[in-house]
Parts: C-alpha cells; structure tokens; sequence
C-alpha cells in the first residue's frame, strides 16, 4: 500500500515565517533552523559568532514511498523558484502566487525562490522500517516532545532511538563500543552545548583560538565497532556533527544535517576509520562536509606523544584511513570545503576512498580538495560523478579579525579551486611536526559544473619526495559542454607531476 506521512513539529525556534506548504493537499507544519547568513568566520571561542550573521531558514519534512505534489506559497515577494539540485530533475511550476510541483521518489533538496537566502529545505525520506522496540531494555528512546538530556553514552549492543516529532538536547558518545544505533526521524538538537571557556582570547591575542575552549562535538565515537546512524536531522551543532575516531564497520544513511552557523560546524569529519559507508545524506554546514582525516593535532602537551597513544591504542594500530564510500550525498556549504581529504592527515595511509553521485548545490570553497598537512601517503581516492551547482555571485569568504569588521563582497567574479591537492606545513594544523606525506593515484572523473566562472585547478608538493603525483581529470563538463582548452587555469609548482586534464574537444 502506498503512502504519505508528514512528522509531527515541536516547535522551538521561531517561525523562519517564509512559506505556507500543503502536501498532497493537507496543510503541513514548518521546522526551523538557524543558518549561516555569510561566509564570515570569527574563530575564537568565548566570541561566537553574532546573530546578525545567520537567518532563520524553513524546513519540511515527511515521508513517501509514492509521489507527493508540493504546493508550497510564498509569503515574500518572488518571481523565480529554483529546486536544488537540478539532478532530482523536479521542474517547479509557478502559478497564481504558488510554486507547485511532484516529488516522485525519495530525497533531499531545497527550494529557492530567493536565492541563497531563506530557502526552504526540503527533506523526503523513504517509510521508516526500523526493527526497534521502545520497551526493550538496550534502547534508549525519546518519544515527541523536548527532552534536555545532556550527554547520552552509548554502549555495546545499544540503541539511540530518536522518533519523529522528538528534540533532543544533547550530544552522544561512544567509547570501545560494538554494534550500536542511532536511528529514527527526530531532531537531536546540540543548540544548548557551549564553549567552556579556559582562557580569554580576542582578537589580539587568538592566534591559538581553538585551543583557548573545552568543547565536544555533537556526536564522537571512539574505537567503536558496527556502527549505524540512520534517519536523524542533527541540528545546531557547536563543533563537528559526527566525529568518529579509529571506528570500523561505520554505516550513516538518510541523516540530515543542518542549522550549522556556529564556525567549526563540521558535517562528518572521521579520523583513521576503516570500513565506513555514508549514503543518502543532506548535509548544510558552516566549514568542512565530508572530510577523511588522519588523527589532528589538538593535545595538551607533547602533541606527537598523544598521537601515537591514540594511534596505537590497546595492543591495536589506528594507522591508516581505507576503504571509504561517500554516495548519493547533497552538500551545501557555508564556509570551508566540501568533499576532502585532510587537512590533518596524521595516518601512515589514506586510501581505496570513492566520493562518487553527490551534489554540491552550493559552496564557497574549494569543491574537491586533498589538503595534506602531515605525513599520510594519501593514494587511491577518487571522486566520481560529482556535480557543481555555482552561484552567479558566489560568496566570498572572509575572516573576522575584529569587532569592527563586517562582511562585504571583495570580488564579484570570486571562484574557488573546483579541484585541489597540496601537500604542504600550515602552522596551526600540522601542529610543528616535521614529516611530510605524499598525495599520488587521485582520480576525479565525470565532474560537471554549472556556473558562468572559470575552472580552476589548484595541485602543490612540498618538496620531491613529499609530492603531489599521477592525477587524472577526465570527463570534465561545463554548463553540459566538454572542458575547452581556454576554460580553465592549472597551478602546479615543481613538486608536482604527471598532472592529466583529459579533454574531449
């Protein structure tokens, strides 16, 4: 039997107040988020970000396993609606005052009658079939409503069951777990997580900002095994969304994240994992989306000392980052970059990772990046299939190194690196270590970008041994065309070699 089935709301932020929405008819309730505005970044912690700097942004949720009509009426002046990303190949029809149109399968997009701003996002999950009691002793399970629950511990053979119309607060951890869950379609909430402030920094003095503050990510796993995260929207985060550490057998499908404007606000950020799967996600951030990582550099003390504890941990080798599948994924982003490699890279291998089918429908950095900061031999990565969607205007991204400063547009022709790979020292991350790794075997194929700008392809070495090698591009299309000869600038410095741009024209 086919059906249709919109969540319950718990409303907790004000209404974004953008849209009126009926689907298949019935009236359907808006969730809220809060979003970045600007790509304007002030690091330290103890000074967030100022409200001024996000908007409140509109989101529909529901679950089909037939097709949906949409009428969605705007409650702003428009004259255009846009539906990203265009592969979902939903054509929006504009009458009367309102945007209708049928969403014929499941998935993740946004509306844009207003451009990049006060989009409405809209998230169609598949029915949920999860096999899970509440009652059952091993689930941990949080029914509609709010719930303050502050740090939920996860342990072996237990589940985190979030369902729909529930708001959680809290971040969750894992340590040395095997086989655990967190699944259903709530909202886990990370709005009242904060900085605990050891040592004032401002803008004269933040030059280690990051390390002036306590905080914990919204959900870290650590050393676990058999992990599933499935159908949650993470909302708010302080830090990253999802941060495993040294995990193996790691599956995250149909998870959304957004309401990311606090800086630092990762999407999924995983360090020297094995065995990891990320499948049907949604994910709006304010910095990095989906980066793999080597182990970083933020200890106290000997920073080489700690990593080698955590890299060789109870009789067991966290040292290398493999066998990675990143598929069916739609990446905004606000600040940062997008589908990546690094920039710490503290593993003795990164290899046998696929990005491959994703959508960027927006960003304001580099799209596909390899940024080596310490010493993997980063080698068999390839992004497949990966499409651009570029703003006529893209956002230019700026640092806040004072109260005075505010953001403005510097270059209307701004364009990041679609592509990049470097290996080089950057002062804060590589956190003063003195070995360099290697980039070599990078594949990106079959990318296509839409947008009025010039490529740019960006590859640096340190030195002759620590290179960047052997990169292919191929299948490179603009706006539906071949990449022409005169379409795009390569930058290479003399560490790096055998760089193919394989044109069809």
């Amino acid at each position: 039997m086919m059906s249709m089935h919109l969540y319950p709301v718990t409303k907790t932020l004000p209404d974004a107040g953008a849209y009126s929405v009926r689907v298949n008819g019935i009236p359907a309730e808006l969730d809220t988020a809060r979003v970045s505005a600007m790509p304007f970044n002030r690091r330290w912690p103890g000074h967030q970000r100022s409200m001024d700097q996000s908007e409140l942004a509109s989101m529909l949720s529901f679950a089909a396993d037939e097709p949906v009509t949409v009428e969605v009426t705007p409650l702003l002046p428009f004259d255009t609606a846009v539906i990203r990303p265009a592969s979902m190949g939903i054509i929006p029809e504009i009458c009367n005052g309102k945007i209708v149109f049928t969403v014929e399968k499941p998935g993740y997009f946004t509306l844009e009658p207003f451009g990049r701003h006060n989009a409405l996002h809209i998230f169609a999950d598949p029915m949920p079939r999860y096999d899970t009691d509440p009652k059952d002793e091993n689930v941990i399970y949080y029914g509609p409503g709010e719930h303050d629950a502050g740090l939920i511990t996860l342990h072996s053979g237990q589940t985190l069951f979030i369902d729909e119309g529930a708001v959680v607060y809290a971040c969750v951890e894992a340590i040395d777990a095997e086989n655990i869950r967190i699944l259903g379609r709530g909202i886990l909430d990370n709005r009242k997580n904060v900085e605990e402030i050891l040592f004032e920094a401002n803008e004269e003095n933040n030059s280690a900002a990051v390390n002036n503050a306590y905080r914990r990510h919204t959900v870290q796993l650590e050393y676990c095994t058999g992990i599933t995260i499935d159908g949650i929207t993470i909302r708010d985060s302080l830090v990253y969304n999802i941060r495993p550490v040294g995990c193996k057998d790691l599956h995250i499908k149909n998870v959304k994240i957004l309401g990311c404007w606090r800086y630092n606000s990762d999407g999924i950020d995983m360090h020297n994992c094995e065995n990891v799967r990320i499948e049907d996600c949604f994910l709006r951030t304010f910095d990095d989306s989906i980066c793999i990582k080597g182990f970083d550099c933020y200890y106290e003390g000997d920073v080489e000392a700690a990593v080698k504890a955590a890299m060789y941990r109870n009789g067991k080798a966290y040292d290398v980052f493999r066998n990675v599948l990143v598929r069916n994924c739609v990446i905004w982003n606000d600040w940062g970059k997008c589908l990546e490699i690094g920039a710490e890279t503290r593993a003795e291998e990164i290899c046998d990772v696929v990005f491959e089918n994703c959508d960027i429908i927006h960003l304001t950095g580099p799209a596909l990046d390899c940024m080596n900061v310490d010493y993997a031999d980063a080698h068999d990565i390839t992004w497949r299939d990966i499409r651009i969607e570029l703003d006529d205007v893209i956002p230019q991204p700026m640092l806040q190194n004072t109260d005075k400063d505010t953001f403005r547009q510097q270059d209307p022709d701004f364009v990041p690196p679609m592509i990049c790979a470097q290996v080089v020292y950057h002062p804060e991350y590589s956190a003063g270590g003195n070995r360099r790794g290697r980039n070599q075997d990078l594949l990106f194929e079959n990318i296509a970008v839409f947008g009025r700008q010039k490529m740019i392809f960006s590859f640096c070495g340190y030195s002759d041994e620590a290179s960047t090698s052997d990169i292919v591009i191929r299948g490179f299309t603009v706006n539906g065309a071949p990449l022409s000869r005169d379409g795009y600038t390569i930058e290479a410095d003399e560490y790096c070699r055998n760089i193919q741009v394989i044109l069809h024209d």
